[in-house]
């Protein structure tokens, strides 16, 4: 099936280069030129991925980040002409999944999307990614946290990190070794990221089971412990 990316950017331009890139791929898209546009078309458009700027009229792209989030965990990469950590970081706890600093090189967004797609949309595998603890159920065919038999909202980087911890217990990782495994080869990222992908997993099991946790290995990386 055609996958579906909506791109968000108010310079038009940009959006019919994206687009172009885009669907030489294969993909099919649309694009939005405010916030709200973008908010409106991620719930009519049911877009496989979002490419997303943060400097938009009327919402910006932290405030449509939030509003999608609260209804779907699609994939969103932001575009963005700010190169600071903290604004990438911020981008990563709203629940982005990847960020592309402006000005950028369109072969390395293609080949971003297609990372994060390939991660996303090849649940339509026939056997099943799933590891389970107590409370505490990692599904990563159909992208599903259960936490205490509640499902848990859960971005799908977030959900592929706690999978690959999860599915290797005790084993130590350190964050650039889980940059190239979960995030891929193709990753430009620092390794922050990680941090920051780590700190959102803990909010969501704080607490939940005396028999596992997720620790820091001070020095080293992470481990998903388990007694």
């Amino acid at each position: 099936m055609e996958e579906k990316i909506l791109v968000v950017d108010d310079d038009q331009n940009i959006c019919e280069l994206l687009r172009l890139y885009l669907e030489k791929e294969g993909y099919k898209t649309m694009a939005a030129f405010d916030g709200q546009q973008a908010i409106d078309y991620a719930k009519n458009f049911e877009p496989d991925l979002i490419l997303l700027d943060i400097m938009l009229p009327k919402f910006d792209g932290w405030q449509v980040c939030r509003e999608i989030r609260k209804e779907s965990n699609v994939p969103i990469i932001m575009l963005t002409a700010k190169g600071e950590t903290f604004d990438k970081i911020l981008g990563l706890e709203l629940g982005a999944d990847d960020y592309v600093t402006k000005p950028f090189d369109t072969k390395e967004v293609m080949a971003r999307v297609k990372a994060v797609l390939r991660r996303t949309v090849s649940g339509e595998k026939n056997e099943i990614c799933e590891v389970k603890y107590d409370k505490l159920r990692i599904n990563l065919t159909n992208y599903e946290l259960v936490v205490d038999g509640k499902s848990i909202d859960t971005p799908p980087k977030e959900l592929e990190l706690i999978y690959h911890l999860a599915s290797n217990p005790n084993r130590v990782y350190t964050r650039d070794q889980l940059l190239d495994e979960v995030w891929g080869f193709d990753y430009y990222g620092d390794s922050r990221t990680v941090d920051v992908h780590v700190k959102r997993i803990r909010e969501k099991l704080e607490n939940i089971s005396d028999e596992w946790s997720l620790k820091t290995v001070w020095g080293v990386g992470y481990k998903f412990e388990v007694k």
